[in-house]
């Protein structure tokens, strides 16, 4: 799942449902809301207008125009006022006139606001651009006119360009920042820096018509006149020339050589000011419990050692004499997983696999979302250094959930995954867990654009595993697949917690990763240098998958004949995403419940 490239808060706000100004100006009868429901939607609504990209992209449009500079220290402290105020409102909530839900809600929104005054405690502003999560690549997607920014009317059209101007205001400060991050030693290792250039360099490209920020004007509704068409055209070709295009050579010639120069030889985060700290923070971010890095790190070891055990009885299976080392290069490079020779057919593979279990989903699972879904390629401009991912779709229906699949060269594009990484991204994973918590109505507005990775990567992990449950894995390669993927997140509690609190190299980190799994090199070196850009939030799909098995685990032995795997299933979804101390906390409730009913 992509981390939402917008947000220096906490948690992710995902696509909900869209609302534009006139029904946000009917305004909610707040006299007949209690304390507890206007403390929830005012937080909601007073963190829209914080982070308008998340009212954006949650199909909310009164905040198309807008985009705050996160970086500045007014607005840093903004974000604190905003936290420690509904920290104070949510604690003073007397729990005895609170249902079982709303208690629930309650404790959530104190994670909530206790975790970003946590976060804002550290300097995240002087290291305000990565590869891989950071605005300069959302923004790019939003420009394009195929992700949640509307270029439907004219307005449209025009509030994108009053959002660049806060974007270009953002560009200029992120390079002041960052030189004011080499000062304290809050910089980025070299090999990032060195990701980051030619992501900024093909955005100086002079060719208008080629050029990303253009793109909406090569697709104009069909509803545009010829003089808005005309004046659009004129506005955005001067926009792209005139500002876009200087903005991104200046940001690029400081990366390029200012703090390229800066660069850090480290690879973890340990290696800043304050970044065991900051370290140890984002644990309790992604994991949203309080293991430590130690923990963690032996954690990861055990389960390798496991999946290995299990990897050697895919390769006896079928016939391979070498190694194990060796069967991942055979895994690697064998054509026979390579079957494509467009991207389309790398595409038509996920519809079946789809269809394949759709007949087995009806009995695993009581609930189904009503949203959409459908498989795209990534856009060729991020594809190089993509991971596949998944783009949740608004409630009202007019924009589906969508799987993007990156596909450099579909010739060498590699089979032998794709059905545990349908599981996980598509369904039942990301889809019917996102788009499940959206659609309950049950669910206060700010629950329903949650984001825990703990829980969610922990569900579409957990999800993998149900591949010969959905009729999936009676292809030894797909099954080894499957046990691939989990060791490619078991290699994560080591490598991250060893680059980050261990004091390994990126090339340790690198040789550890190719003898363990059957991933190829450039994959897994983007992979480590994803992690370090983001420390911890790899260490999320692990931890809460095993959860997810150790309470299914318990509710099987406890209930026998009684248990229910949808029932169960149901447990876990219903109430979206929660912490997983919650969780635990909901499933114990339920195995009691219906032990007693059936008493």
């Amino acid at each position: 799942m992509k981390k939402y490239l917008i947000l220096l808060c906490a948690t992710m706000m995902f696509f909900g449902c869209k609302k534009d100004k006139e029904t946000a100006d009917e305004g909610t009868d707040t006299d007949q809301m209690s304390e507890f429901e206007t403390t929830l939607s005012d937080y909601y609504e007073e963190s829209l207008k914080m982070y308008p990209l998340n009212a954006t992209s949650a199909g909310d449009n009164r905040y198309n125009d807008q985009l705050p500079n996160v970086l500045t220290d007014e607005f840093r402290q903004k974000e604190k006022l905003f936290y420690t105020t509904y920290l104070k409102k949510a604690t003073a909530l007397n729990d005895e006139d609170l249902s079982e839900s709303e208690r629930l809600s309650k404790e959530i929104l104190i994670w909530e606001c206790n975790i970003n005054l946590e976060r804002l405690e550290f300097r995240e502003d002087l290291t305000p651009i990565n590869q891989m999560w950071t605005l300069q690549l959302s923004i790019g997607q939003y420009a394009s006119g195929t992700s949640a920014q509307p270029f439907e009317t004219v307005e449209d059209y025009k509030n994108w360009i009053k959002r660049l101007d806060g974007y270009l205001n953002w560009m200029a400060l992120a390079e002041e920042k960052m030189a004011e991050g080499i000062k304290s030693g809050n910089v980025l290792p070299k090999s990032l820096i060195v990701k980051v250039l030619p992501q900024l360099e093909a955005m100086t490209n002079p060719n208008i018509d080629e050029h990303l920020f253009y793109t909406p004007i090569k697709n104009f509704p069909d509803s545009f006149t010829d003089a808005e068409k005309e004046e659009l055209t004129i506005l955005y070709k001067n926009y792209v020339n005139d500002k876009i295009i200087p903005a991104y050579t200046s940001l690029h010639n400081f990366m390029s050589t200012d703090y390229l120069k800066a660069g850090r030889t480290t690879s973890g985060i340990a290696d800043t000011p304050n970044g065991k700290e900051y370290y140890d923070h984002q644990i309790k971010l992604y994991t949203t419990t309080n293991m430590t890095a130690d923990e963690i790190h032996q954690l990861g070891l055990n389960e390798v050692a496991r999946i290995l055990s299990e990897m050697e009885k895919v390769k006896e299976q079928v016939g391979y004499k070498g190694s194990l080392v060796s069967f991942f290069d055979h895994v690697r490079n064998n054509k026979e997983l390579m079957p494509f020779d467009t991207a389309q057919g790398v595409i038509d593979n996920f519809n079946k696999i789809h269809e394949t279990m759709q007949p087995q989903l009806e009995r695993l699972f009581d609930m189904k979302p009503k949203t959409p879904f459908e498989v795209r390629q990534t856009e060729a401009f991020r594809a190089a250094s993509a991971s596949a991912e998944y783009n949740p779709g608004s409630l009202d229906g007019t924009r589906p959930g969508i799987f993007y699949v990156p596909i450099v060269d579909a010739k060498t594009y590699n089979i032998f995954s794709d059905e545990s990484l349908f599981l996980h991204e598509a369904i039942p994973g990301h889809h019917y867990q996102i788009s499940l918590q959206q659609e309950n109505e049950d669910l206060p507005d700010f629950r329903k654009t949650l984001w825990y990775s703990s829980y969610g990567e922990g569900w579409a992990l957990y999800s993998e595993s149900l591949g010969k449950e959905l009729g999936l894995y009676s292809d030894p390669y797909q099954y080894f697949g499957m046990l691939s993927a989990e060791m490619h997140r078991a290699i994560r509690l080591v490598v991250d917690t060893g680059l980050h609190s261990k004091g390994w190299t990126r090339e340790q980190a690198i040789k550890y990763s190719l003898e363990n799994e059957a991933e190829s090199e450039a994959s897994i070196t983007s992979e480590i240098e994803r992690y370090m850009a983001n420390p911890g939030q790899a260490l999320s799909y692990k931890v809460g998958q095993l959860k997810i098995r150790e309470l299914r685990a318990k509710a099987e032995a406890k209930l026998k004949d009684k248990f229910d795997i949808g029932k169960f299933h149901n447990q876990v979804l219903e109430s979206g995403c929660v912490p997983l101390e919650l969780l635990e906390r909901k499933i114990d409730t339920w195995i009691s419940s219906t032990l007693s009913n059936a008493s």
